[in-house]
């Protein structure tokens, strides 16, 4: 009689357990909230500021500058909550820092709308940023240690819909109170406020993290670590790749609003249309990130993580170039921007495949700190496009964004593979 072989069972939704689908929920309703806040001043940015600076239009010179500073002031404060909340993360526990890390970014955004000068708005959204930027780390590494390793792919798409979705909310949020003053927006970003009470509640620390604290006897690695032996590597390539891309992304996603306003064929519109003009091409964007999510995930499946963020990387760059390497009307433009959007998708990745390159104690550190690091380019980034560029026409400094790409397409040929990956 032949011996039969054993059959591995494909785990499906049903094995998996209770707790993972908590912490599951717990995380992507993180992410939603997560892309509702950070983007609710994008949206209104050039109007509000407009309005706290006393301004006549938002193509005034002095808009641009105060917009930007409190851009970079976000991704600053992004930077630093990802390193800042990552240490928390790996200390006490990754269900205790994303409650603290939702709190932090409700609170404050909310508190926006309260702003009466444009160095408040600055303010408070620094201090919102530190939540969203530490809430990255805490919620990819909770993930990667409670979830199957063949599930990553799919979970790293799903979360980044998250994001999406809450950008979508965002876009819907600014499109309805269109006929209202800017800062009327920002008091739906109370509402994540209310997820911490489930959270705390129904979502245990993964064992993975005990079993590490409990083996490291009390001796939790810092992020001088990141620097040091084996680790150092992947953490000045994870560096060069996420800086390098998240400030073009980061430019795009601020500048290209700024861009509609000021079209030839839309500058013209009354504030209403415009604004509503605005948040359906923002809208788009994000609604076509989606699909890149997904397609994103089924690179990695088949090539593996490191191929699906090259290819991803030069598929960027090339919508970047089609989008904006000629004059368009907005009817045009809208018909081009969605691909940028698609590429997008390669930041689903990193979700679930930067964290499971440093070691558990030293994995929401590293994982933060590496991937918000860029913010700090981003920051810089912002500024600095908005500024070469010239006053009503932000295309030139939009199409130069594409050029960041090539490096980060250089250092991510170096980047190490997950053995699980496929």
């Amino acid at each position: 009689m032949l011996n039969k072989q054993p059959q591995t069972k494909t785990e499906g939704w049903s094995d998996l357990t209770s707790q993972q689908k908590r912490s599951g929920l717990a995380a992507w309703l993180g992410w939603l909230f997560d892309g509702l806040d950070m983007h609710l001043y994008t949206l209104v940015a050039a109007p509000f500021v407009m309005e706290l600076i006393l301004a006549s239009s938002t193509s005034d010179p002095q808009v641009k500058k105060y917009s930007s500073y409190i851009q970079a002031a976000f991704l600053v404060g992004w930077a630093l909550g990802g390193g800042f909340f990552g240490r928390i993360g790996d200390l006490l526990g990754r269900s205790r820092a994303l409650s603290l890390t939702i709190l932090t970014y409700a609170i404050f955004t909310g508190l926006s709308f309260f702003a009466e000068t444009w160095w408040q708005l600055l303010i408070f959204r620094f201090l919102a940023a530190l939540g969203i930027g530490g809430e990255w780390a805490v919620g990819s590494s909770l993930l990667s240690e409670t979830w199957p390793k063949r599930w990553r792919p799919w979970i790293a798409a799903v979360l980044q819909t998250g994001v999406n979705l809450g950008v979508l909310l965002a876009c819907a949020t600014t499109f309805l109170l269109a006929d209202k003053p800017p800062r009327y927006v920002f008091l739906v970003g109370i509402l994540p406020a209310f997820l911490v009470l489930w959270i705390r509640r129904a979502v245990r620390e993964p064992e993975e993290w005990h079993k590490a604290k409990a083996e490291a006897g009390g001796v939790t690695p810092g992020i001088g670590d990141l620097f040091r032996g084996s680790v150092r590597r992947t953490t000045l390539l994870t560096i060069a790749v996420c800086a390098s891309s998240l400030t073009a992304w980061w430019a795009i996603m601020f500048w290209n609003s700024q861009h509609i306003r000021n079209l030839p064929d839309v500058s013209q519109w009354i504030p209403a249309d415009r604004e509503k003009l605005v948040s359906s091409v923002f809208f788009l964007i994000i609604a076509t990130s989606i699909g890149g999510n997904f397609f994103a995930g089924w690179l990695a499946k088949k090539i593996g993580y490191r191929g699906a963020i090259i290819l991803m990387f030069f598929g960027f760059l090339g919508a970047i170039a089609a989008t904006y390497g000629v004059p368009r009307t907005y009817d045009s433009l809208t018909r081009w921007v969605p691909s940028v959007g698609f590429f997008s998708g390669v930041f689903g990745l990193f979700t679930m495949y930067l964290p499971p390159l440093f070691p558990t104690l030293l994995r929401t550190t590293g994982a933060g700190f590496c991937y918000n690091i860029g913010r700090i380019f981003a920051a810089a980034g912002t500024i600095i496009f908005g500024l070469v560029s010239q006053v009503g026409d932000f295309r030139l400094a939009l199409l130069a964004t594409g050029l960041l790409f090539i490096p980060g397409i250089a250092a991510a040929f170096f980047l190490p593979e997950l053995e699980d990956s496929r």
